[in-house]
C-alpha cells in the first residue's frame, strides 16, 4: 500500500517592517505578515505606496516573554471588544494581530484555535496554566456560567491591574536598598582590587611603619586580588541552597516569611499587602458567585506569604465546618480588628463583597503611603552606609599620607 506523507504544519508567515512613501508624497511605515519581501512590495505598490525599505522583524533574543501586565490588558481589551458586540472569536483575532508582542499574539491564536474547535473560553484558557492561573479561569468560567462574561472579564481585568500594582509597590520598596548594597560593594571591590594597589606601591617608598587600619585595608586588597573566587563561589553557593530549600522546604519558607513579617518598616508593608490581596481575591470571587471554600485555595495562594496562606487554608477548614468568615479570621490572629470587624459587618448586612473591597482599598493606600515614607527616610541610611564604606576606604589610603605630612612638618 502506497504511504501518505504527512503534510508538515503551516507556519505563520514572517513579519515584515516597511517604509515608503504614498501617492501624496507622504512618508508612511508599518508592519505585517507577508510569504516574502517581495509580495509585500507587490502588495504595496497596489495600494499606491512606493516601498523604500522593507526588512524583516528581528524575533526577541529570548523570546516573547508574556508578563502578568500583558494578561491583565488582554482582559481589559476583551471586554471593551465584548461589550461593543463583537463576537468573541472575531474579538480574538483583532486582539491578536493588534498586540505588539509576538508571544502574545501566538498565545491568543491557540485560545481562538480552541475555541473555534467547540471549546468554551474557560477551557481554552486553562489550556495555558502558565499564563492564565486556576483564578482566572475560574472566574471566566463562573462569568460564562451566569451569562455575565463581559461583567466578569472587567472584574478580573481591574483585579489584575491592582494585583500586578501592588505587587510591583512591594518590589520598588525591597529592590531600592537592594541594589544600592549591590552599588556600595561593587565600587568596594574596585577600590579593592585595583586603586589601594596602586597606593601600596607608594607607601612601600616611605619606609615608615603604616597605621593598623592602613594595613589592615592593604590586607584585604591582597586577599581579593588572590582569593576573589572565593566569596564569588561562596556567594553562588548561598543562592543555590537558598533557592532549593525555598523549593523544597515548607518550614524553610515559613521561617524566612516569618522572619521578613518582623523587618522594620518592610514587613509591615508586605504584611499589608497580604491583607489587601486576601480581601480584593474573596471579593472578586464572591463577586463571581465562588463558593467561599472553594474560593479559599485561589484566596491562599494570592497572599504572597506562607503564614497568610497557611492561615487562610485554615479559615477554608473552619468555613466547611460551618463557622462565619469573620469569626474564623479571629481565630488564625493574623488580621487586624478592624478587617474581621468590617467583614463581620459584610457578612450580618449582606455586603460583603462591599466591604471587602473597602477593606483591599485601605490597605493598598496604606502600603503607598509606607512605600513613599520608606523611599524618604531610606535615602539618608543609604548616603550614610555608602559615606561609612567609601570613605572609610579612602581615610585607610591617606592616613598615612597625613602622618608623613605632620612628621615632614
Amino acid at each position: 500500500m502506497a504511504t501518505i506523507a504527512k503534510k508538515a504544519p503551516m507556519k505563520d508567515p514572517p513579519i515584515f517592517i516597511w517604509e515608503g512613501k504614498n501617492k501624496a508624497g507622504v512618508k508612511v511605515r508599518g508592519e505585517e505578515q507577508a510569504a516574502n519581501a517581495n509580495m509585500l512590495r507587490a502588495t504595496l505598490r497596489r495600494r499606491g505606496i512606493n516601498p523604500k525599505m522593507i526588512k524583516a522583524k528581528r524575533k526577541p533574543m529570548f523570546g516573547a516573554s508574556i508578563g502578568p501586565a500583558d494578561i491583565a490588558y488582554f482582559a481589559r481589551q476583551l471586554t471593551a471588544m465584548m461589550r461593543s458586540g463583537v463576537p468573541l472569536v472575531q474579538s480574538l483575532e483583532l486582539i491578536s494581530n493588534g498586540h505588539e508582542k509576538a508571544g502574545m499574539q501566538d498565545l491568543i491564536k491557540k485560545i481562538r484555535q480552541d475555541i473555534e474547535g467547540g471549546a468554551d473560553l474557560g477551557t481554552a484558557l486553562g489550556n495555558h496554566p502558565k499564563h492564565f492561573d486556576d483564578l482566572f479561569v475560574s472566574l471566566v468560567k463562573a462569568g460564562e456560567h451566569s451569562g455575565s462574561l463581559e461583567d466578569m472579564l472587567e472584574k478580573i481585568a481591574t483585579y489584575k491591574e491592582k494585583s500586578e500594582s501592588m505587587k510591583a509597590k512591594v518590589k520598588k520598596a525591597m529592590m531600592y536598598p537592594l541594589m544600592v548594597l549591590i552599588m556600595a560593594a561593587v565600587v568596594s571591590c574596585i577600590m579593592l582590587i585595583w586603586v589601594i594597589p596602586q597606593f601600596k606601591s607608594i607607601f612601600e617608598s616611605f619606609g615608615a611603619d603604616l597605621p593598623a587600619f592602613t594595613l589592615w585595608v592593604i590586607g584585604l586588597s591582597e586577599w581579593l586580588q588572590a582569593s576573589w573566587w572565593q566569596p564569588l563561589l561562596a556567594m553562588i553557593v548561598i543562592g543555590i541552597a537558598f533557592r532549593q530549600a525555598k523549593q523544597r522546604s515548607e518550614k524553610f519558607n515559613v521561617f524566612i516569611d516569618t522572619i521578613v513579617l518582623k523587618l522594620p518598616v518592610m514587613g509591615v508593608i508586605i504584611e499589608k499587602s497580604a491583607i489587601a490581596r486576601f480581601a480584593r481575591t474573596l471579593a472578586t470571587m464572591f463577586a463571581a458567585g465562588v463558593p467561599m471554600v472553594e474560593s479559599m485555595d485561589s484566596v491562599a495562594g494570592s497572599t504572597g506569604n506562607r503564614l497568610f496562606e497557611n492561615a487562610t487554608l485554615q479559615i477554608k477548614e473552619d468555613i466547611s465546618k460551618g463557622v462565619q468568615l469573620n469569626t474564623s479570621m479571629l481565630t488564625t490572629q493574623r488580621f487586624p480588628s478592624m478587617v474581621v470587624q468590617m467583614t463581620k459587618i459584610g457578612e450580618e448586612s449582606g455586603r460583603l463583597e462591599e466591604m471587602l473591597n473597602k477593606v483591599a482599598e485601605y490597605f493598598e493606600e496604606q502600603v503607598d503611603d509606607l512605600v513613599d515614607t520608606l523611599s524618604k527616610q531610606i535615602e539618608p541610611l543609604v548616603m550614610a552606609v555608602l559615606g561609612v564604606i567609601i570613605g572609610g576606604l579612602v581615610i585607610a589610603m591617606y592616613l598615612p599620607i597625613f602622618k608623613l605630612g605632620a612628621v615632614v612638618g
